[in-house]
């Protein structure tokens, strides 16, 4: 799981309601954050009480706006089971958008596994180079928990709205892509248009924004 290298429409999806979102409560120690995206909403529901550090992380790229203008671009079912698998988006290689690494919260550390509808952080080979890349979960992907000397990958939350939009961006054609992502490049990339946090208050952490510098105003 490694990560890579419409105003009108903006408006409207922005407009869209999130199923049943009005009557999912938040627990204690639980941020929710709806990614509003060209194929429909989903809302996360992160587990900052377990997972503290990477909660704390993602919720820099959405207080900044870091994850707005980037897109879900990978898709990796399963071969036994194409209904199964994870999807993939976030800054990608984008240097401009990048925070420092974050340190990684294994899964037997945090007991969050990961199951159906969990998300989770990208990284490279180095466990604790998380930044703003994460997964979400279709199924079970017990390989990326914490196994022995294997340190997996940082679940931190669920989806609560919006796994049919998963499920359709798993199902997209896909080509492209290099040694464990190759054939997963998804060819239409879906764009995520809007991060937006929906319980407590936003902390931006002041740094620039560079990727925002070339946009017409």
């Amino acid at each position: 799981m490694r990560f890579l290298p419409a105003v009108a429409v903006a408006a409207t999806l922005l407009a869209l309601p999130t199923p049943a979102l009005s009557q999912v409560k938040p627990t204690p120690g639980t941020i929710r954050v709806r990614l509003v995206t060209s194929a429909g909403p989903i809302v996360l529901a992160l587990d900052g009480k377990r997972a503290p550090k990477t909660t704390a992380n993602f919720l820099k790229y959405v207080d900044d706006g870091r994850l707005d203008g980037t897109k879900f671009y990978r898709s990796a079912p399963r071969k036994s089971d194409p209904k199964h698998g994870f999807i993939q988006g976030g800054v990608g290689t984008d240097a401009r958008r990048t925070l420092s690494p974050v340190v990684l919260e294994p899964t037997d550390k945090t007991g969050i596994r990961h199951l159906d509808g969990v998300v989770s952080m990208a990284h490279a080979a180095d466990p604790n180079s998380a930044t703003g890349n994460f997964s979400i979960m279709v199924g079970p992907n017990a390989s990326l928990d914490a196994r022995g000397p294997n340190r997996g990958y940082a679940a931190f939350g669920k989806v609560i709205g919006g796994m049919d939009v998963v499920r359709k961006i798993l199902a997209m054609p896909t080509c492209c892509g290099r040694e464990a992502m190759k054939g997963q490049m998804i060819k239409q990339p879906i764009q995520i248009l809007r991060a937006q946090r929906l319980d407590g208050v936003a902390k931006p952490t002041g740094l620039s924004k560079p990727w925002l510098l070339n946009i017409r105003r």
